[in-house]
Parts: structure tokens; C-alpha cells; sequence
């Protein structure tokens, strides 16, 4: 029984029955206890009247121990935690909450979500320390400055192969683009932008890292150099100078934070997006982003600061298949042919010049061009090298036979003389 009688208080509660047990003694006015307490006259005039009627009992709120008219049913609980542990496992609590209202046609709100997962030991709490970085401020336009890079991720879980996710979103309004490839390379790279620029027109600038695909680690040759160039260009660096693109370097990935956290979210969500839908190969997963981006970009998508899209069109003397492609010189021989990338090409027209360009484009397709003119060719066999059988040539050293004055044979003749002169004295 006499645990029936203790009155546990926090300590607002606490404050509250000191204070008005100083109203009751008369050592404090009404209005005064309600300013310390922030409460209206009327509140105060009531909880006082409670406390002479019930005692300390009466500062406790009377929902204390009582559930919310707004909660759950008892047993919808363990309903969603089994379903999350069959179906949703690893899935972060607003993600669950989202797919579980979209899929099952459950409403359950994320932060009772997290609650019940952390108490399940499903989730665990993790605050990450960062190091203090200036802030940067967005641009203000749409199109004005776009972050690009790759994600090497395994986005398919093992169900397909191994693909990597070229992202871009652009810095004032966080719109979305993307598309898987097979690596990060030069032509991922451009096809990528290609597609990019055909959805939403050529971007001011290019917010990218130092990767080798984005900016050359050689030295400028003697042919860059008389084109008045400060550094080496990458086929990037260069196609972006004929489309009018500032392509701007980051010193690290902080730098281009928003499109590191992009990653860092459909890492996360987009994993599990793709596998409930059982996506198992690049095409399927480039489909799959089609329909997903826009969903994307309407649920995190922010509007600009500034009005008015800064995306040039593309201009009708451009065609982006010869801009957005690997470009190399090379030297004609004397048979009329070329050699790019170990396959020999043979030309059909007459040329006055001594070097021909090669495109290898998106497609991978080649396309040989001179001073402009796209050029017939075809592809030939190099002709295998003659093997030439060494002839093996036995040469028979003949013995040497001194002449008569040379000193060795002096020396041996006197050899001899002397040893039989000494044999003849020993017998007589």
C-alpha cells in the first residue's frame, strides 16, 4: 500500500508544486506565479484549486499513465515489425514508412518507425563527426552550375553485374540525372553528357573531381603548345571547350558535397527501390532510373533562387556526335593507310595532307575526317612479317703457324737446344 501513495514528479512537475505551495501560504500572488510558470491566470486559478482539493497528487497531469487517443493499435506493431524484418530489412525508417504506406497500405509515420526498430534492435542510432568546412552557397539559376561524377557501387546486390551510376545534379535546383554504364571512362563520360544535354540543353559550367578521365596528367606535346595551350587537355577538357562548358576542378570530394550526399541517398534508396522492383541488368536498371529520377527530384527537388533556365540550346551548326567523341591525330603512311588502337585503316580517297583525325564515337563507331571532310575508308589486314630463316654458317678456324723471325719460335728453338745440351753432358 505504500507504494501506492509515492507521487513520482519530473521536475517541471516538481517546480510547479513549489511554487504553487507558495500561493497557497500567501507568500506569493497569483499573478506573479503565473508569469515564473508561463501559465495564463486562468490555468494557474485552476491547477491551484486542484492541489487544495487532491494535494500534490493534483500538479500530475491526469493523461499520466494513460495511452494516446492518437496511437497504434497493440497489435499493428508487431504486424510492421515482422513485415520489416521479411521484407524491408535494412531499409532506414523513413524509407520503410514510405514503402510500407506505398506497397502494404500502411500509414505509419518514420519517427514511430525508428522508435519501434530501435527498441526491436533493428536500428541502431550513428551520428558521423565532421570536420568544419565553409559553406558554399548555391547558384542561383537552373543550369548555371552542374555537379557530375561516378559512383562505384554495387547497385545490383550481386543479382547482375557490376555497373557504375555517371550522376549529375545541378547545384541551384537539385535535379537529377543519370545513367548506368559498365566503368567510368572517357566514353561513359561523354555519352552521358550527351544524353544530359539533349534532356535539359549545355550547362554554364561542370563541377567534376581530378580523375584521369577529367583532366590529363601529361605534358603539353610540341603541337599543344604552338596551339597556345597552358595545359594538356583530357578528350573531356576538350569537348566541353568546343561546347562552351567552364569545367571546373574540386581539391576534394567535400567540395562537391551535394552530389557525394546524392550518392550517399540512392545508395541507399535506390538499392532498394531496384531490388523490389528485381532488377538484374543495366539495361533493366537505366529503365528502372528513367521513371525513378523524376519521382526523385519531385520529392527532394528545391525551386531556384533567381528565375529563368541558364541551359544554352544546342546551336543547329553543332552536332553533338562529332563534339561529344574521342578525337586523335594520325600520321598517313606511304600505302595510304593508318593504324588506330591496333586496327589498320585503309583510305580511298586522294589526300594532300600527311595526317588524318580519327572519332571514335559514343557508339564506338569510327569516323576518319581531313580538314573537315569525312573520309571513305575500310579496315585491312596488316600483312603478317616475313620470316626469314638465319642460314647457319659453321666457319672452320685455321691454326695459326708463326713465321720463321717471330721470338716464340727463337725461344722454343733455344729451349730445345739447351735441354738436349744437358741431356749430352749427362751421359758422357
Amino acid at each position: 500500500m505504500r507504494d501506492k501513495d509515492i507521487i513520482k514528479m519530473n521536475i517541471a512537475e516538481l517546480k510547479r508544486l513549489h511554487i504553487i505551495s507558495k500561493v497557497l501560504e500567501k507568500q506569493m500572488k497569483q499573478v506573479e506565479a503565473a508569469e515564473i510558470l508561463n501559465l495564463t491566470d486562468r490555468q494557474l486559478r485552476r491547477i491551484v484549486k486542484r492541489v487544495r482539493e487532491e494535494g500534490e497528487v493534483g500538479v500530475i497531469h491526469r493523461n499520466r499513465g494513460k495511452s494516446s487517443n492518437r496511437a497504434y493499435p497493440a497489435d499493428l506493431k508487431g504486424t510492421i515489425l515482422k513485415l520489416y524484418q521479411d521484407k524491408y530489412m535494412g531499409f532506414g525508417p523513413l524509407l520503410a514508412s514510405e514503402k510500407i504506406e506505398e506497397i502494404e497500405d500502411i500509414n505509419i509515420s518514420d519517427e514511430t518507425l525508428r522508435l519501434w526498430l530501435l527498441d526491436a534492435g533493428h536500428w541502431k542510432r550513428s551520428r558521423k563527426s565532421r570536420e568544419h568546412r565553409r559553406w558554399r552557397e548555391r547558384k542561383g539559376h537552373f543550369g548555371e552550375m552542374v555537379l557530375m561524377d561516378g559512383s562505384h557501387h554495387d547497385w545490383l546486390e550481386g543479382r547482375g553485374e557490376e555497373l557504375v551510376l555517371m550522376g549529375y545534379i545541378d547545384d541551384a535546383t537539385s535535379k537529377v540525372y543519370g545513367q548506368f554504364y559498365d566503368h567510368e571512362g572517357t566514353l561513359p563520360a561523354l555519352d552521358s553528357l550527351k544524353k544530359y544535354i539533349k534532356k535539359y540543353g549545355i550547362p554554364m559550367r561542370i563541377y567534376i573531381d581530378k580523375h584521369t578521365t577529367y583532366l590529363s596528367p601529361k605534358k603539353l606535346t610540341i603541337e599543344e603548345e604552338l596551339k597556345g595551350l597552358k595545359k594538356s587537355q583530357s578528350q573531356f577538357e576538350r569537348a566541353c571547350e568546343e561546347l562552351g562548358i567552364e569545367v571546373i576542378h574540386a581539391d576534394s570530394p567535400q567540395a562537391k558535397g551535394r552530389i557525394e550526399r546524392l550518392f550517399g541517398v540512392l545508395q541507399d534508396r535506390l538499392v532498394k527501390e531496384m531490388r523490389l522492383a528485381n532488377i538484374r541488368s543495366k539495361e533493366q536498371a537505366n529503365k528502372f532510373l528513367d521513371g525513378y529520377l523524376p519521382k526523385y527530384v519531385k520529392k527532394f527537388g528545391i525551386r531556384a533562387a533567381e528565375e529563368g533556365d541558364f541551359h544554352m540550346p544546342i546551336p543547329n551548326h553543332v552536332n553533338l556526335e562529332q563534339v561529344l567523341c574521342i578525337k586523335k591525330e594520325r600520321q598517313l603512311r606511304a600505302d595510304n593507310t593508318i593504324s588506330y588502337e591496333g586496327d589498320l585503316y585503309l583510305i580511298e580517297d586522294r589526300l594532300t595532307t600527311k595526317t588524318v583525325m580519327v572519332e571514335q564515337r559514343t557508339d564506338k563507331s569510327i569516323h576518319l575526317s581531313s580538314n573537315g571532310k569525312y573520309l571513305n575508308y575500310r579496315g585491312v589486314e596488316p600483312q603478317p612479317k616475313a620470316n626469314f630463316i638465319k642460314p647457319i654458317i659453321k666457319t672452320v678456324r685455321k691454326s695459326y703457324i708463326p713465321p720463321t723471325d717471330h721470338p716464340w719460335r727463337s725461344f722454343s728453338l733455344n729451349k730445345k737446344y739447351n735441354k738436349q745440351k744437358e741431356v749430352f753432358c749427362l751421359t758422357k
